[in-house]
C-alpha cells in the first residue's frame, strides 16, 4: 500500500481528532462554568443568609426603638401636663 493512499485516511484520522479535541475543550469549558456558577450560587446563598440575620437584627433594633420612642413621647407629655399643672396653679395664686 503507498503513501498516497494512506494519505486521505490519514488527513480524515486528524480531522476527527481535530473535532475530538474540540469538543473535549468545549466539555471542559462548560464543566468549569459549571463549577464556577456553583461556586458563585453558593456565594450567593451564604449572602441571603448573612443579610437574613442582618435584617432580623435591624428589625429587632427598630422595635426596640419604636418601643423607647413611644414611652418618651408618654414621659414628653407627662411631664408637659405637670409643668402646665404648675404654671396654672402659680398664675392662679399670682398676686395681681
Amino acid at each position: 500500500m503507498s503513501v498516497d493512499l494512506l494519505e486521505p485516511s490519514l488527513k480524515r484520522l486528524r480531522a476527527a481528532l481535530d473535532l475530538l479535541e474540540a469538543a473535549m475543550e468545549r466539555r471542559a469549558r462548560q464543566e468549569g462554568a459549571k463549577g464556577d456558577a456553583q461556586e458563585e450560587l453558593a456565594l450567593m446563598q451564604d449572602d441571603r443568609a448573612r443579610l437574613a440575620v442582618e435584617l432580623d437584627s435591624a428589625l429587632d433594633r427598630n422595635r426596640g426603638l419604636l418601643a423607647a420612642n413611644i414611652e418618651a413621647g408618654r414621659r414628653v407629655e407627662k411631664a408637659s401636663a405637670a409643668i402646665r399643672e404648675i404654671l396654672e396653679r402659680r398664675l392662679a395664686t399670682a398676686p395681681e
